[in-house]
């Protein structure tokens, strides 16, 4: 059987770097700066910067500090063009002083496979929280477990119904060990 994990920031990296969210070179915010986390293919926002909120180390795999949108080293580009060619889209973007390019991760694909049962604790949104917009998609999850059943053959993905998570397959997770990713940490879901 498969196993799956989900990428996150490490953020005990001492001396990191802190990144706010993507600008046209302008300066100004990309308008819908929340499609990066949708799970959707996105139209080229080129060209894009990201601003630095806190100098410091760059990271192979960093998230933006509101909608937390992805953003990778060209090695780790390089992994996801490679690996998972029809599960994301990267986008490069112009980083602060950096000679290395550096890409928006856009992961397009969305599964719905959060095991209720498996996980510490899952709970949707109901009709009776007042937010009718958000009925069906989960309020609350911890300890997130997916039912690798429903995953097919993705190797990128978003958990339907909680779009936060980047969960990747193992063969991904080892090319980004080998790579030497420095940012990004895995907990198996």
């Amino acid at each position: 059987m498969r196993r799956f994990f989900e990428l996150d920031i490490d953020v005990y990296v001492p001396g990191r770097w802190y990144l706010r969210e993507p600008t046209d070179l302008a300066g100004q915010t990309v308008p819908d700066i929340w499609a990066f986390v949708y799970g959707l293919p996105v139209m080229d926002p080129r060209p894009l910067r990201v601003p630095l909120s806190r100098p410091g180390q760059p990271l192979d795999f960093d998230k933006t500090t509101v909608a937390g949108t992805p953003i990778v080293s060209g090695r780790i580009a390089s992994v996801f063009r490679e690996m998972a060619p029809n599960d994301v889209q990267l986008f490069p973007v112009e980083d602060q002083g950096q000679v290395e390019p550096f890409y928006l991760l856009n992961v397009m694909r969305v599964i719905r496979c959060i095991d209720d049962v498996a996980c510490e604790e899952a709970r949707l949104w109901t009709p009776e929280d007042g937010r009718p917009d958000r009925v069906g998609e989960y309020h609350v999850v911890s300890g997130l477990r997916i039912d690798t059943s429903k995953v097919g053959d993705a190797a990128v993905f978003r958990p339907g119904g909680y779009l936060l998570p980047i969960i990747l397959d193992e063969q991904i997770k080892a090319a980004l060990e080998q790579s030497g990713i420095v940012g990004g940490q895995f907990v198996e879901v």
